[in-house]
C-alpha cells in the first residue's frame, strides 16, 4: 500500500542476517564489555566486595567506609580467567557522609579463591586525621578497667552500648576481610550482629578479641555465624582469623595472627558496617 513501509526486499536478508550474527557475536565473544545497570544488584555487590578488601588492607576503624551510590559499571568476560567488573561510585562515612568517590576493577576467578580487587578512592579525611581517630579508639579501649566481654551489638533495636562501640568498630574492620574473601560473583555479606565479643589480655601492645559474628548473606538470605579472632595496634596490618559454620576446612588466616593471653538479622546500623 502506498505510504506504508514495505518488508525488505529478499536480496536484503542475507546482509540484516549476517549483520544481525556479527553482532551477536560480538556481543558474547571473550573480552567483549558490556554496560551493567548501576543500580543492579551485580554492580552493587562488586563494589561492596571492592570496599570490603580496601577495609581489610587499611585496617583502621577511622577509615571504613559504605557504598553510597554505583555511577558506572561495566563487566568484561576475562578468557581463562574470570568476569572483571569496572565500577566507578560514591562512599559514605558511619554517619551516612559523604566519603570520597572510587575507582575499582573486581575480578570473580573461576577458581575458589577471593575476588581480586584493584582500588583507588578520593579521601575527605586526611591520614593525620584517620590516625588521630584510630589512636583515640585504642586508648579508649587500653584504659577500660577490665576486658571488654558483650552480647547481641547492636541489640534488637539497634542500640549500641557506648562501652561496646569500639569493639563493634573493630568487628566492621575485621569481617571486611571476612565478607572480602568469601565473596563471588553470585554471593555477597553484610556483617548483621555481633552475638559474643571477648577481650583477651596480652603482655605486648596489641589489642586481641574473640568474637561470634553474623554474617547476612545476599541474595539466599542466609544468617552464617562465624567465630573470629582479632588483634590490633594502630599502624599495622589487622590480623584475623576466622571459622564460618558452613565451612569444615578449619581456621582461615586472613592477614596472621599472634598467640595471647585469655583473660577472662538486623540491619539499622549493621546493613552498610
Amino acid at each position: 500500500m502506498p505510504g506504508l513501509s514495505a518488508a525488505p526486499p529478499a536480496a536484503f536478508l542475507p546482509l540484516l542476517l549476517l549483520l544481525l550474527l556479527s553482532a551477536l557475536r560480538a556481543a558474547a565473544a571473550p573480552g567483549a564489555e558490556r554496560e551493567l545497570s548501576p543500580s543492579g544488584r551485580a554492580a552493587a555487590a562488586a563494589a561492596r566486595a571492592a570496599l570490603h578488601s580496601l577495609s581489610c588492607q587499611a585496617g583502621s576503624p577511622a577509615a571504613l567506609r559504605a557504598l553510597g551510590q554505583v555511577r558506572k559499571a561495566t563487566l568484561k568476560s576475562i578468557p581463562d580467567s574470570g568476569h572483571k567488573y569496572y565500577l566507578q561510585f560514591t562512599t559514605e562515612d558511619k554517619s551516612g557522609e559523604n566519603a570520597g568517590s572510587c575507582l575499582a576493577t573486581v575480578l570473580y576467578r573461576r577458581t575458589k579463591s577471593p575476588p581480586v580487587v584493584n582500588i583507588k578512592c578520593m579521601q575527605t579525611k586526611d591520614q593525620k586525621q584517620i590516625q588521630e581517630e584510630d589512636d583515640r579508639l585504642y586508648q579508649k579501649i587500653r584504659h577500660q578497667t577490665k576486658p571488654i566481654i558483650g552480647n547481641n551489638i547492636p541489640d534488637s533495636y539497634g542500640h549500641i552500648e557506648p562501652a561496646l562501640e569500639p569493639a563493634w568498630a573493630l568487628a566492621v574492620a575485621g569481617s571486611s576481610c571476612m565478607m572480602w574473601e568469601k565473596s563471588t560473583e553470585s554471593l555477597g555479606y553484610f556483617l548483621a550482629q555481633v552475638k559474643s565479643v571477648k577481650q583477651w589480655i596480652r603482655k605486648d601492645d596489641f589489642i586481641e578479641f574473640d568474637y561470634t559474628v553474623l554474617l547476612h548473606e545476599v541474595p539466599t538470605q542466609e544468617i552464617i555465624s562465624c567465630h573470629m579472632r582479632l588483634t590490633w595496634l594502630p599502624g599495622h596490618p589487622l590480623k584475623v582469623k576466622y571459622f564460618c559454620a558452613s565451612e569444615n576446612q578449619g581456621l582461615e588466616d586472613g592477614s596472621g595472627m599472634e598467640p595471647g593471653s585469655a583473660a577472662g538479622i538486623l540491619h539499622g546500623r549493621g546493613a552498610n558496617f
